[in-house]
């Protein structure tokens, strides 16, 4: 047993060298050439960094499509060419004899004033409130919402003022 008393010395020795190079190496994790992250460094700097750059690039995005969505439009003639189009009602104000021409689709609701159907054939314009269709030179009903089914009718002004509300393209001539 005395003979091993050198051996256990020698393995005892080694165990402190190996411990004392791990805790060494552990503690230069903190240094100023590799610092820790802590959880206040995570929420206030980095997360602020990395939202701003995700709101720059939504901004940018939507920049873009935005700028697309206009080139889409102008292409289709939505603007210009004396046509207006809209997916939500637009009061248009028309002066008696001006005629407010549909297009296919297109829907009119006599607010103020008078005004008739404006048709080559039949049927001028179908009344979605009553069901019904009107003719030629028939007058429309105020709060009716009337819709064109067939290309050329037209809205015709027979009051001083005439307010209608028209979703869809049209023309006013």
């Amino acid at each position: 047993m005395k003979k091993r008393w050198p051996l256990r010395a020698l393995s005892l020795v080694l165990l402190l060298l190996v411990l004392n190079a791990t805790v060494s190496l552990a503690a230069d994790a903190g240094s100023s050439g590799d610092p820790l992250v802590t959880l206040s460094y995570l929420n206030d700097t980095y997360l602020n960094s990395i939202l701003n750059r995700v709101d720059s690039k939504i901004t940018s995005r939507n920049t873009t499509i935005s700028q697309q969505i206009d080139q889409k439009i102008a292409q289709s003639g939505g603007t210009g060419s004396g046509t207006t189009a809209s997916s939500s009602f637009v009061l248009v104000t028309l002066s008696k004899g001006q005629s407010l021409k549909l297009e296919l689709g297109s829907e009119v609701l006599l607010r103020v004033g008078t005004a008739s159907c404006v048709a080559s054939s039949t049927p001028g314009l179908i009344d979605s409130t009553a069901g019904t269709t009107i003719n030629n030179g028939a007058a429309l009903t105020k709060n009716h919402l009337y819709m064109a089914t067939i290309e050329g009718r037209s809205v015709k002004a027979t009051a001083a003022t005439v307010k209608v509300m028209v979703r869809g393209g049209y023309t006013i001539a």
